[in-house]
């Protein structure tokens, strides 16, 4: 009788490891589910950002600022801010003071000026006077925009095939 109640005990004992095993077993599948799911994501978020980055850069060029500039300054002069800076790659600047002074000239006598940004290298920042705001349009800035909006709808691609999976 104590030989049988023993046995059942090593029985119920080795049900109960092999049952906690098993649950373990599930939650470190599930977890390297999890982190296999982050790491590829975070490489298709590189892969992206790098894409993205190039081709903002490859459209950001002293023609996208011609066609740009004119359209915010006109609605901004709407909102009666006119005393404005706007920075542009030291590199593009004669060209594009060229260019905007027939196109620009009304805007440029009002308080409009373009001026180097040694910094820049693609896109121009507009700066109000006396520093109050400025925005910034370098190739940078909207790839980081565009990437951050790519990848929150990355993030929720994600989730969504996950919780699929898990179905």
């Amino acid at each position: 009788a104590a030989a049988e109640k023993d046995a059942k005990a090593i029985i119920a004992r080795a049900a109960s490891d092999a049952a906690r095993a098993e649950e373990s077993g599930k939650a470190a599948l599930a977890q390297a589910s999890r982190d296999l799911v982050l790491a590829f994501r975070g490489e298709i978020e590189k892969v992206l950002a790098a894409l993205v980055k190039s081709e903002v850069e490859a459209a950001f060029n002293a023609d996208t600022v011609k066609k740009a500039l004119p359209a915010i300054l006109e609605a901004w002069s709407k909102d009666g801010r006119d005393e404005l800076s706007v920075l542009v790659p030291a590199k593009d600047l004669k060209e594009l003071e060229a260019f905007f002074k027939d196109k620009l000239g009304a805007a440029m006598k009002k308080g409009v000026e373009l001026k180097p940004h040694k910094d820049a290298k693609i896109g121009f920042t507009i700066v109000e006077k006396g520093g109050a705001a400025y925005y910034d349009f370098s190739a940078q800035a909207v790839a980081d925009m565009l990437g951050s909006y790519l990848n929150a709808r990355l993030a929720a691609i994600a989730v969504a095939a996950v919780a699929e999976a898990a179905k």
